[in-house]
């Protein structure tokens, strides 16, 4: 059998810990695993208001790349969210 590693943490850590919301940690980690492709959320359509030059800009690039202009724009939130 195999031993697991065990985390420890600092009694300020834990006390820190105390004080956010239980709301705030289920909201992070369901967050984070749609993040990371774990868990797959329902699209939310949105409306956006965008300059008719750079939208027209924007489809013609992802296009010329062969990728829908939404699931380019979804890339690059995620890319933005993760770093």
């Amino acid at each position: 059998m195999k031993n697991k590693p065990i985390q420890y943490f600092t009694s300020q850590y834990l006390k820190n810990c105390e004080s956010i919301e239980k709301e705030k940690i289920v909201e992070y980690l369901d967050q984070f695993q749609q993040l990371i492709g774990a868990k797959k959320s329902k699209s939310k359509a949105i409306s956006l208001r965008i300059p008719e030059n750079l939208l027209h800009s924007f489809k013609t690039k992802s296009d010329a790349n062969g990728i829908p202009y939404q699931t380019q724009i979804i890339q690059l939130m995620k890319n933005w969210v993760s770093k």
